[in-house]
């Protein structure tokens, strides 16, 4: 049979519009689809997860010091940014017992160190969720080149547990979406055997004692990193009040530490409440400190609201962590590829605070810096603005992180200078940046063309010539 001339055009025509109708059914309601497991960090692919945005974490740690055993529950709320079939969490060796998502229990694999999470019902883009663990074993610490070669994490000790986890280690201890692009609120409830102290991030919500055990409850209401939580137990003298400004104050210092010369809480209250006045606002409800006697970490950690230092410090580094509160906390890497605006700023910060004290001009303290290292030192073999994942806490990374901040200043003058801090930290309040966000501001209040200068000392190896 044939067809007519309009019944053949007609037949032409069916096929377009049907293409067209289908491409438009797709663009209008897309396939959901799993989550990504990372969100492509460059120096960790698998950190963090795609799909969702986590919102608030609801962690209850239940920890045993005699066997190391810590029982957990981590209620996360979240919400889909993308319709999704399954998502995934961060955990590392700890054992899964249930998963619920929304109150009805949701079937779950294991992968390495992901969770593959895969819900009764797909969730739609938009859509606020909760999902709950429940897990436990014995948390160990990570190890390697990447923290000077030291252990960090989940940190066993003789009467407790010593918690810091920059960068990846927030996941050895409750599941996560573990990568500072991931920011969160989060209520941290821990309990131990009576008579130890449970110390966490923000203020404390509640403490009581009932059937020989401790317990806790914390609760930070600024978003924060997963990086920067803390659930550090043991034996603590606490003290705690307010800095002259007004700044709730909480300081926990394992009391079988020598003081020495060092009023942790007295330098804590000071330089909080000065660098308020250089760096803007104080950005979280308390700040403080946790002290604890743990030998084999030999750093200290800005964990938000209330650094960890595993012995007495100097005050140099009590100014350097404080100052972290706006340069790494409040304003976090939008990737650790981005690290040095953490530790070049928290550095330079000790150069200010040398400066203010009247014992060293930040001037003088960079020059002494730059000529300390000759030119064929490895020093300066780092590239500031990309140190790669096991040299990203290098001393070049912070030092001549520092050097940078302060070759800006002599560039750009005191008065742009120190009007380009506080508006970098009010900018950027409570999330994530990048440095070509720092450059465009330091340009915008300089009126200045700075690519050179941040191209030479940040991207560039090699001794630059002084300016």
């Amino acid at each position: 049979m044939a067809l007519s001339r309009s019944a053949r055009r007609s037949a032409r025509l069916l096929p377009l519009a049907t293409a067209v109708a289908a491409a438009f059914t797709l663009a209008a309601a897309p396939a959901a689809s799993p989550g990504a497991p990372g969100v492509g960090d460059p120096y960790f692919p698998n950190l963090g997860n795609g799909g969702f945005d986590a919102l608030h974490y609801d962690l209850g740690v239940s920890y045993e010091p005699a066997t190391g055993r810590l029982d957990g529950r981590t209620e996360l709320t979240a919400r889909a940014t993308q319709d999704l079939t399954s998502f995934d969490l961060d955990l590392q060796k700890l054992e899964v017992t249930s998963i619920e998502v929304d109150g009805r229990r949701a079937k779950f694999t294991r992968s390495g160190d992901e969770i593959v999470i895969t819900p009764e019902h797909p969730l739609e883009e938009g859509e606020r969720f909760t999902v709950e663990v429940v897990y436990g074993g014995v948390p160990l610490p990570l190890g390697g080149p990447i923290v000077f070669g030291s252990d960090y994490g989940w940190m066993k000790t003789a009467d407790g547990v010593f918690v810091a986890c920059e960068p990846n280690a927030a996941s050895t201890w409750f599941p996560s979406s573990d990568h500072p692009g991931d920011k969160a609120t989060y209520d941290i409830r821990i309990d131990a055997p009576e008579g130890l102290t449970g110390v966490s991030n923000g203020r404390l919500v509640d403490a009581w004692d009932e059937d020989g055990r401790s317990y806790f409850h914390w609760r930070e209401r600024k978003p924060m990193a997963t990086y920067l939580a803390t659930a550090t137990i043991g034996k603590f003298d606490v003290r705690t009040g307010t800095t002259p400004g007004g700044i709730p104050i909480y300081v926990a210092t394992d009391p079988k530490l020598p003081t020495g010369t060092v009023d942790v809480y007295g330098i804590t209250a000071a330089v909080t409440d000065h660098w308020s006045k250089v760096f803007g606002p104080y950005p979280f409800e308390e700040t403080g400190a946790i002290v604890d006697d743990m030998p084999q970490a030999g750093f200290s950690l800005e964990t938000q609201s209330k650094p960890i230092y595993s012995a007495v410090r100097s005050e140099s580094t009590i100014a350097h962590e404080i100052a972290h509160q706006w340069f790494g906390d409040s304003v976090t890497p939008r990737d650790w590829q981005h690290i040095w605006l953490n530790e070049g700023f928290a550095s330079y910060a000790q150069w200010l605070w040398d400066e203010h004290k009247g014992t060293r001009s930040a001037h003088d303290a960079f020059r002494a810096a730059y000529a300390a290292r000759p030119a064929e030192s490895d020093f300066w073999k780092i590239r500031i603005s990309d140190p790669q994942r096991d040299t990203m806490f290098a001393q070049a990374v912070y030092t001549r992180g520092a050097m940078t901040l302060q070759v800006l200043r002599e560039r750009i003058g005191d008065r742009a200078f120190f009007r380009l801090l506080p508006a970098w930290t009010k900018l950027h309040r409570y999330g994530n940046a990048e440095t070509r966000q720092f450059i465009a501001l330091a340009e915008k209040i300089s009126g200045q063309q700075l690519d050179d200068l941040f191209h030479t000392w940040l991207d560039t190896t090699g001794k630059p010539a002084l300016p």
